[in-house]
């Protein structure tokens, strides 16, 4: 049978055919340093997993479930006033989805018509992308680059694509380059959706995952935020409940409502005993995010202070579970050095050129090892004469 025209647009997957080149590696014996995949390696909490389990014991529970629980919306709002100082999110602000992987794509679905523009990021997450090529519309990249702190940079987009573009994708803590917005940049993300009447579409999957002092913040805290946008606001990272797939848009009630219009054709709502589990990651203790993220900046540390040593330029990592690094020994080539390294090191990282146009020429690697391991596959590198 002949697929869909519409595949075409997608490439090759590029985690997949790194992990059939680690699976060969693996069966010969090789040693593997696997810090591709974003996947926490924690073990998710224990009354996280308490909630879903007693759930799960009640036959009622396995029914469809058509609907958001009137308490999971409710933990979302007093979420989002507890953590962000964010006050007027009420539960038709609030609509949940299966990850904000699956969340973007329908949401281009939901807002989008053939021949629309978007703006995303350029490295970006994959799937900001892809979620343009399924609706049919047409992508506009703004740079993220080291001159301006990997942060957006509104002043440098064309007025004209402005005015055209529908809304804009903005990712902080930033996947994969690692840098974290500021009041100044938020600031000047709202303005600039104001004066081009574009609605603003912001990835908060790391708010748990920044470092050096500096709290993890959310976009609709600022502002005039709830006027122009919304948020995806995930919980598998901070809760280490990435298989779970539990994410929400949240905000701009119009959009949230075709948002959840749209679902209400293709889904019957997620299983209720995550549901419970969510509600215990929203109301629950936040002593231990908190060690967490301690522990994910020791790894920053390890890595990024590792690389330098060798001679690499240090590595952008200043929140998310990932280092943006640049190849060492003027390497232009992502995939043929990603290839290497795993070859002649065993370590296995992802090649930034998957990330968009400007991510040729830098590598992301995932923190999630703890620091000895990643000491040793730094080390690895070392005898392997990559630097």
């Amino acid at each position: 049978m002949q697929a869909s025209q519409r595949l075409d647009r997608f490439g090759a997957e590029v985690f997949a055919s790194l992990n059939n080149k680690l699976l060969a590696l693996k069966a010969q014996g090789k040693t593997i340093y696997n810090m591709s995949v974003g996947t926490p390696d924690f073990k998710p909490y224990d009354h996280v997993v308490e909630a879903l389990t007693q759930a799960a014991q009640d036959p009622e529970m396995w029914k469809y479930a058509l609907r958001d629980l009137p308490e999971l919306k409710q933990a979302v709002c007093d979420y989002y006033e507890r953590r962000f100082g964010v006050s007027g999110i009420t539960p038709s602000m609030v609509q949940s989805c299966n990850g904000t992987q699956e969340g973007v794509g329908h949401l281009g679905l939901a807002l989008l018509d053939p021949g629309d523009t978007i703006l995303v990021p350029d490295p970006c997450y994959p799937v900001f992308e892809a979620g343009a090529k399924i609706a049919d519309a047409k992508l506009e990249y703004y740079p993220l680059v080291a001159e301006h702190n990997y942060l957006p940079y509104v002043a440098g987009i064309d007025p004209e694509v402005a005015d055209r573009a529908k809304y804009m994708i903005v990712s902080l803590p930033a996947n994969p380059v690692g840098s974290v917005g500021t009041p100044e940049v938020y600031e000047e993300i709202i303005a600039f959706a104001r004066e081009h009447d574009l609605l603003i579409v912001h990835d908060n999957a790391y708010s748990d995952i920044v470092f050096d002092g500096e709290p993890g913040g959310s976009f609709l805290q600022y502002p005039g935020a709830l006027e122009v946008g919304v948020e995806f606001f995930s919980l598998s990272k901070s809760f280490n409940v990435t298989g779970a797939r539990i994410g929400f848009l949240v905000g701009r009630e119009d959009v949230v409502s075709a948002f959840a219009k749209l679902r209400g054709q293709i889904d019957f709502g997620m299983f209720f005993p995550i549901q419970k589990a969510a509600i215990a990651c929203l109301n629950g203790p936040r002593d231990e995010v908190e060690a967490q993220r301690l522990k994910y900046q020791e790894r920053r540390d390890a890595l990024c202070d590792g690389l330098e040593g060798l001679g690499w330029e240090r590595p952008n990592a200043h929140g998310s579970m990932f280092v943006w690094a640049k190849l060492p020994g003027g390497r232009t080539d992502s995939m043929a050095f990603c290839e290497e390294l795993m070859e002649k090191a065993g370590v296995v990282v992802t090649p930034g050129a998957s990330f968009g146009p400007s991510g040729e020429g830098h590598v992301r690697m995932a923190l999630v090892l703890p620091p000895d391991q990643i000491a040793l596959a730094v080390e690895a590198i070392r005898e392997a004469g990559l630097y």
